[in-house]
């Protein structure tokens, strides 16, 4: 790609030139033929032949040399490709047509003529002139920065060295700090060789085209609610399941993934713990993105069920209320293929930690009378697909909730279903539009067990929360967020989780229904600050600049 984009820019340079020159040429022709100058004719013909030829010889070798002993600091990368190209065209038409010295001279005053163009206007790819007002907005008008800052600079746009969409620059410039012996500072030209791959990812982002714009600004706020929500003390681990009641009361972390892959994490956020509960819309979700929404409800219902979550209840058809109970993801767990559930999961969460733990695993169906009673009760009511054996059903969905995140990438599972059913930050769709259409509209009306109408009410986002102190919170079309924090009220949600939510709605325009005409205006972290001019500033200024001068603003 790299030589064909070269060459066919190189073709479209020359063919301009040499559109110039004949035309000249043909001008200077007519001339001499017009007014009969045969004398001077023949003497161009036969003494400025060699003399050209000299001139751009020398002229085509000070280029090389210059680029090769890099005397030349602003010659691209692109004048050593295109001298090479015009090297195999000059050598072979000097050696193939040495006995027609007429048109050597033409060839020749070609190609000095366009060695002239070159030196003087040296060939640009079409990428080199805004990598060059990329690297001058990051550094700040500087030649060299550490690399430190640049990281620094990454992160402060919410982009994080770990996303897989850097990670050709970031290992690039990892094996280049291995290789160097003292700091590394990057420069333009390392800087071009680095994140040549990523301008387009690295435009928008410092050029605060993301979601959220002042994104450094928007995380301070969200450690401020973080820490004022640290306080709350009230809530008790679960200890019906032995496993969850090993962790800390005092575990608490919040981590976030925008629809653009902005991420930012505060407290707990490395440490697994089970998905429990919040598994349920990522099972519902995979079924109706591979069997449709008309199949999977032929087997459970839409409503809310009115009642606590592992009841046995069903509805007037005999179907469990809603995915998002029990006996509603039981029967959901029958529907689905076993074996490549796990890596369905990883890439929602972007191929980041989804893990198993074998000890809760174990732990659920040691203690799982309640939904052993639900899943035969739903046996004798013929709630399962035909041929389906509900042990293996009711096993299955032991494991599901068995399986392990991190806040961070609980955060990228949001994030999933923020998005439309597209993993921030690999860019690949794994769920269908009409699979999260209806994941996020049972969340909202009944993912959050007896506080789902509350919920609604004063958080008004999709949630689903789960046992193990977590809650699965998405923001359409702007972020998804793990909250996790053991101890929970009496309904089973993390008290910190159900705070965390509330104070974020109160200070940003989050709410589904915020926008509303005539309401009071909140904060929205989606709009630019009059900050953004500066940048916007220096980027034109970069781009009035050349390559040989400097301007400060």
């Amino acid at each position: 790609k790299y030589w064909i984009k070269n060459s066919l820019m190189i073709i479209n340079i020359v063919l301009l030139d040499l559109l110039k020159v004949f035309f000249q040429g043909f001008f200077i022709l007519f001339l001499f033929t017009f007014f009969k100058c045969r004398i001077f004719f023949c003497l161009r013909l036969h003494f400025m032949s060699p003399i050209v030829c000299l001139v751009t010889v020398a002229d085509y070798s000070s280029l090389i040399v210059s680029e090769v002993i890099k005397l030349d600091q602003d010659a691209p990368s692109l004048n050593k490709n295109s001298m090479l190209l015009l090297s195999f065209f000059c050598f072979w038409f000097f050696f193939n047509l040495k006995k027609d010295n007429s048109l050597i001279t033409y060839f020749m005053c070609i190609l000095h003529y366009f060695l002239h163009i070159s030196r003087n206007k040296p060939l640009r790819g079409p990428t080199c002139g805004v990598e060059n007002m990329l690297f001058y907005a990051i550094t700040e008008g500087r030649e060299h920065v550490p690399v430190s800052q640049f990281i620094a600079a990454l992160r402060k746009t919410g982009l994080h060295v770990s996303d897989p969409r850097l990670k050709e620059s970031m290992d690039k410039l990892r094996q280049i700090m291995r290789e160097s012996v003292g700091e590394v500072l990057i420069d333009r030209e390392l800087f071009h060789r680095c994140v040549g791959g990523n301008i387009s990812l690295l435009m928008q982002a410092f050029r605060k085209k993301f979601i959220i714009p002042e994104f450094a600004e928007f995380a301070e706020k969200i450690n401020k609610i973080y820490k004022t929500v640290k306080n709350q003390d009230e809530g008790k681990v679960a200890n019906y399941i032995p496993q969850l009641a090993k962790f800390s009361p005092e575990l608490w972390g919040v981590s976030l993934c925008t629809v653009d892959g902005q991420r930012h994490s505060v407290g707990d956020t490395k440490q697994p713990f089970c998905l429990q509960s919040c598994v349920k819309p990522l099972q519902y979700a995979i079924a109706v993105h591979e069997l449709g929404t008309e199949n999977v409800h032929r087997y459970v219902g839409m409503e809310p069920s009115g009642v606590k979550f592992n009841m046995l209840s069903l509805d007037d058809d005999d179907k469990p209320h809603n995915p998002m109970v029990n006996a509603g993801a039981i029967v959901i767990s029958s529907l689905i293929k076993v074996k490549h559930f796990m890596n369905f999961v990883k890439r929602i969460a972007g191929q980041e930690f989804v893990g198993f733990s074998n000890a809760t695993f174990q732990s659920e169906k040691e203690t799982g009378d309640r939904n052993f009673a639900i899943g035969y009760y739903m046996k004798e009511k013929k709630c399962f697909p035909p041929g389906v054996e509900m042990i293996d059903a009711l096993d299955f969905y032991f494991q599901l909730c068995s399986m392990e995140v991190t806040c961070e990438s609980g955060s990228v599972l949001a994030a999933t279903l923020a998005n439309g059913g597209i993993c921030p930050i690999t860019d690949e769709r794994v769920l269908s539009a009409e699979a999260v259409r209806n994941t996020l509209t049972l969340m909202h009306s009944c993912g959050m067990y007896d506080f789902s109408g509350q919920m609604a009410f004063h958080v008004g986002l999709p949630a689903k929360s789960g046992v193990s102190g977590a809650i699965l919170l998405v923001i359409p079309n702007v972020m998804g967020m793990m909250c996790w924090s053991p101890p929970l009220d009496r309904v089973g949600n993390s008290v910190r989780g159900i705070h965390f939510c509330q104070e974020l709605v109160s200070l940003f325009n989050f709410h589904n229904y915020d926008d509303l005409r005539h309401f009071v205006k909140k904060q929205d972290p989606r709009k630019q600050t009059g900050d953004d001019n500066v940048s916007q500033l220096l980027i034109v200024d970069q781009m009035c600049c050349n390559n040989n001068e400097k301007k400060t603003i």
